[in-house]
């Protein structure tokens, strides 16, 4: 066992927010260093419609590093990219405390953090400051009190556009109220209309920023062939992510804490997760690329993505149980698949 899997155990007796800032601040000040491997050239992945080169296909899921604290230690434990943020224009404070809990028998985690941040000014500093060193995403949401919440979102992507590799659009968070509101289908249009405009004036200036839309699990057929026009009619739109976290909660969870609100994450998402992401793939058919998210922990999990349609995917809930070593697991398993199955890229496992 090493190093970071002993400290991840240390951690985990504490509550799960105060563990995730003490996480943070160890890595911030150099006490838990990562250890640096070069990927396997197998790994790497050019996702096709924005043309994103990964090292890996294992991304940081945003939530972790809200704020762009830790970007090069979490590049350094082997993510092949990194999202930070939610980060809204304004810091906020977000919901009260507790809002995070683990569900250790459940291999699963709720929140209901409510994007606290810092707000776009800090960020934007330590995005700048972090570009050359890795794929980096940033991803953008409204302050819960705004009178415009699609202004927030297109003045967060002005804001960080010329500092990250990527852009996401979060409207599924379920812990801002009225947020998944901008899923429909004419608040969506509207939502990608604006952000639209503002990333084609963008793109004349500083050009190769591929945009993302992150979606929720808890969408049915019709809400997903919505969304799923609309993109198809947004040229500009690089891709999805599938999925944030949910608001159901199956009945086979196991732990007490299950009855908290907020967004369930981890293990009991991988199934409905990647259900949605198969229904998003058929729908659109290569027209956008996709991001798998939800219930990673594994590298069969990881294939029942790319087989679902991902092209690339993201964790973060199992990081909260095994710690940021099980980036080199999930990367020792999918190379054993691909062994395995005499695959010799991330692509052709997938097909």
């Amino acid at each position: 066992m090493s190093l970071y899997d002993l400290a991840a155990r240390a951690v985990r007796l504490l509550p799960a927010e105060s563990a995730h800032r003490f996480t943070i601040n160890a890595l911030k000040t150099g006490l838990a260093r990562p250890p640096h491997a070069l990927d396997d050239p197998r790994l790497a992945v050019t996702l096709k419609r924005s043309g994103l080169k990964l090292p890996n296909p294992i991304g940081l899921a945003a939530g972790f590093d809200k704020d762009a604290e830790v970007i090069a230690p979490m590049l350094g434990f082997g993510f092949g990219f990194v999202e930070c943020g939610t980060v809204t224009p304004r810091p906020q404070p977000g919901n009260p405390r507790p809002r995070l809990f683990r569900l250790t028998e459940d291999r699963a985690v709720i929140n209901r953090m409510g994007f606290n941040n810092q707000g776009i000014g800090p960020f934007v500093r330590r995005l700048a400051a972090a570009r050359p060193l890795g794929v980096i995403g940033a991803n953008v949401g409204a302050n819960k009190d705004s009178e415009d919440r699609i202004a927030d979102y297109v003045a967060g992507v002005r804001a960080v556009w010329p500092h990250c590799t990527y852009l996401t659009i979060n409207v599924s968070s379920p812990n801002t109220p009225g947020l998944r509101g901008l899923q429909d289908r004419g608040a969506l249009e509207e939502l990608l209309g604006r952000v639209g405009a503002a990333a084609r004036d963008l793109d004349t200036v500083v050009k190769n920023r591929p945009v993302f839309l992150k979606v929720a699990p808890d969408l049915d057929d019709k809400a997903i062939a919505d969304i799923a026009d609309v993109v198809k009619a947004q040229a500009w739109l690089a891709g999805l992510i599938v999925s944030n976290t949910t608001i159901d909660r199956p009945e086979t969870l196991l732990s007490p804490l299950k009855v908290e609100a907020g967004g369930l994450s981890g293990v009991p998402l991988m199934q409905k997760s990647t259900r949605v992401l198969a229904a998003f793939s058929a729908e659109l058919k290569g027209a956008v690329d996709l991001i798998g998210a939800g219930g990673i922990a594994s590298g069969a999990d990881i294939l029942a993505k790319l087989r679902a349609g991902a092209q690339a995917v993201q964790l973060y809930s199992a990081m909260v149980f095994e710690g940021p070593g099980i980036v080199a697991r999930l990367k020792a398993e999918l190379l054993d698949i691909m062994t395995a199955e005499g695959a010799a890229s991330v692509a052709e496992l997938a097909s």
